[in-house]
């Protein structure tokens, strides 16, 4: 790992998922010599954030790709394990809860199809339990009906937020080559499905109508990205960061978000580690608990899909050996998280975490109250950003190695 002091830009959002009030009760507690109440106050951040629950509806008519879509942005295909129930014809018949399968605080509700000529939107919304769900995905596999707009219309009156998805796309630009190879333009063809869905939008009542167009076999294609950029910006922090890390690693981009909001929580993570449990290190100036950092080392590489189940996965996915994929990954640090690798790593933190710590104390205003935990906790922050740092490169030469491009 470079020995190298992070840029001064990353540090001046770190209290983005924690309040004025507790930042404040924290550096109190800290210059008061109360560690363990600083320490007991972090950790509630970090508690409040793991367990975050983001519930995420998905409804539109039967057929219409509702229950592949639950499992892509699970990263789950629709033959797998935990999968939503796929066919032609309606197969959910009540609310059913997908929880991810590495994030259970996040779940996807597959809801009943929305196609009856019956379909009333309020009955409808009392029947699912309306108020459980953070916000409702609306999908349709051609055009946008009453019952959609009906369904859009009164989910914005009870003060939720809704969001149009036009699934299947690539089954329509598929059609289009077949039809007019010769004046094929997969982008024509999307401008005109977009537009042709505002249109009816419009004209069932929908102001202002935003569709995304998306495809569950290539989900990273199309409007997928800026649909997960709307998701997180309109989300509230907690909850975004919940989303964001249950997101499937579709491409470079979700992997530097992914990276930036585990970077917020880095100071957090160490000042755990140096507190109430912490035991010194035999051989290093170092105090701290050893098994908060192993965990917190394994999850950074899950996240980021580097354990042998998210590569075998991937594997499969793209039709590649998954020990050509393995080859990607150039840090021997990932393969396999122990106590005795948390150790070396913390060695060799040691040598750049002096003039870090200075660093820290004077840009970030809650280390200077630090004093006490001093080296350790610059040591194990200094370690921890390292990890991440390599984590995340592993995980972006994956990526180009899975697809043979920048994704």
């Amino acid at each position: 790992m470079a020995d190298q002091t992070p840029p001064e830009s990353n540090f001046t959002e770190e209290y983005d998922i924690i309040t004025d009030e507790d930042i404040a009760e924290i550096r109190d507690a800290l210059e008061g010599g109360r560690l363990d109440e600083a320490a007991s106050k972090i950790l509630e951040s970090l508690e409040d954030l793991e367990n975050a629950q983001l519930d995420i509806a998905v409804t539109g008519e039967s057929g219409s790709g509702k229950s592949s879509f639950v499992n892509a942005i699970r990263g789950l295909q629709d033959d797998d394990e935990g999968a939503a129930a796929t066919g032609v014809v309606e197969t959910t018949m009540e609310p059913t809860p997908y929880p991810h399968p590495k994030h259970p605080n996040v779940t996807m509700w597959d809801l009943p199809g929305i196609g009856t000529s019956e379909f009333q939107s309020h009955a409808y919304l009392e029947r699912v339990g309306f108020s459980r769900y953070d916000f409702f995905i609306l999908i349709a596999s051609e055009r946008f009906r009453a019952n959609h707009a009906q369904l859009a219309r009164e989910i914005q009156k009870m003060g939720k937020r809704f969001y149009f998805v036009r699934s299947k796309v690539d089954a329509d630009l598929d059609a289009a080559r077949r039809r007019r190879p010769a004046s094929y333009s997969e982008q024509g063809v999307l401008t005109q499905i977009r537009d042709d869905c505002c249109r009816r939008l419009l004209a069932e009542g929908v102001a202002s109508p935003t569709v995304f167009l998306l495809s569950s076999w290539e989900l990273g294609s199309y409007d997928f990205l800026a649909l997960e950029e709307t998701l997180e910006k309109e989300l509230p922090a907690h909850k975004r960061h919940a989303f964001l890390l249950a997101l499937p690693n579709l491409s470079l981009s979700i992997l530097q978000r992914k990276k930036e909001a585990m970077q917020r929580q880095i100071w957090k993570l160490a000042a755990i580690s140096c507190g109430v449990a912490a035991v010194p290190i035999p051989g290093l100036s170092v105090v701290c608990d050893v098994t908060i950092l192993v965990k917190t080392l394994s999850e950074y590489r899950q996240t980021f899909g580097l354990d042998d189940e998210s590569l075998c996965k991937l594997a499969e996915k793209v039709g590649k050996p998954v020990e050509d994929i393995k080859e990607a990954i150039k840090s021997p640090l990932v393969k396999e998280i122990s106590r005795d690798l948390v150790l070396k790593l913390l060695t060799k933190a040691g040598g750049g975490a002096l003039m870090f710590i200075e660093y820290l104390a004077s840009t970030v205003p809650v280390f200077g109250s630090m004093a006490a935990g001093g080296i350790s906790f610059g040591t194990t922050y200094y370690m921890l950003r390292s990890f991440l740092d390599e984590v995340a490169r592993d995980a972006h030469n994956v990526l180009i190695k899975a697809f043979e491009t920048d994704v």
